[in-house]
């Protein structure tokens, strides 16, 4: 009897502390609780390992006593105790999560459509908002990260969709982690992970990029005819004031082949010599 007596009193101040439950549950609940207490405290040796319950270390129990949060925080990490008639618990996982948003077509501002995927990272903060706020933590902030994705691109162009891709998804996780903190959830990186055209599109893109480097192409190649020409006019004038110059000129472009490609090199006839048989 004095086991008993002593087994009831340490169960009764483990699991019915002042401050344990909150709210009214009724003398009907009392009822209930007292008699699974006393069931406890008396197959003790057996019911221990039903009262027993181990906390990792990156989880946290939200324990319901007849339907009720039995305190204004959760429970762990380590050793919980439990009553097992009364008692039910839901473990969640603190650690940082990530998942893939699935491929959205989008339709631009400009009337392009496209597709685009991301990649969302996020941490559950308060285990007793993820758990008595919504019905499934996870679900929820998948749905709303697909539709937040939607509705922010929707009022973007293609070309600043692919020029300002970290603002867009800075944006994208501000507004996730606003409409997620009544749930407990924080939303840490959101990432656009690709942006994918239609083949059409593509060719179209590529036929301008195209266009554009062949028509800067051309003006390269005009500006260096013209330095060119310039060059060339400003060496025929120092030729003509110096005769012995064009001599030199073509020793130096029979040095250059030779050393390039073996072959037989004719000297030209210099001009003197041609004008003096002329004379004669």
């Amino acid at each position: 009897m004095i086991y008993t007596q002593c087994n009831l009193s340490l169960i009764s101040g483990i699991f019915c502390p002042p401050d344990a439950i909150k709210g009214d549950i009724g003398a009907c609940g009392w009822v209930i609780l007292i008699l699974s207490a006393l069931f406890t405290a008396i197959t003790f040796p057996l019911t221990i390992w039903f009262c027993v319950k181990i906390i990792n270390e990156y989880e946290r129990a939200v324990v319901f006593r007849l339907g009720r949060i039995t305190s204004g925080k959760p429970k762990g990490p380590g050793i919980i105790f439990i009553l097992p008639c009364t008692d039910t618990f839901l473990k969640v996982d603190l650690r940082v999560i990530s998942f893939a948003i699935p491929p959205q077509e989008i339709l631009t501002k400009d009337s392009v459509t496209t597709t685009v995927d991301g990649v969302v990272y996020y941490k559950i903060y308060n285990a007793i908002k993820s758990v008595a706020n919504v019905n499934n933590v996870h679900v929820a902030t998948a749905q709303l990260s697909q539709t937040t994705l939607r509705n922010i691109l929707g009022t973007q162009t293609l070309s600043s969709i692919l020029s300002n891709r970290e603002e867009i998804a800075h944006n994208i996780q501000s507004i996730l982690d606003n409409a997620t903190h009544d749930w407990g959830v924080n939303v840490e990186r959101v990432e656009m992970r690709d942006v994918r055209l239609p083949v059409q599109m593509q060719r179209a893109m590529a036929a301008e990029a195209e266009a554009v480097r062949e028509a800067r192409a051309k003006i390269v190649s005009a500006e260096g005819e013209m330095n060119a020409s310039r060059a060339l006019k400003e060496a025929s004038m120092v030729m003509c004031e110096s005769p012995a110059a064009l001599q030199l000129r073509y020793l130096q472009t029979l040095a250059t082949i030779a050393t390039e490609n073996n072959s037989t090199i004719i000297f030209p006839i210099p001009i003197d010599m041609l004008q003096g048989l002329q004379k004669k």
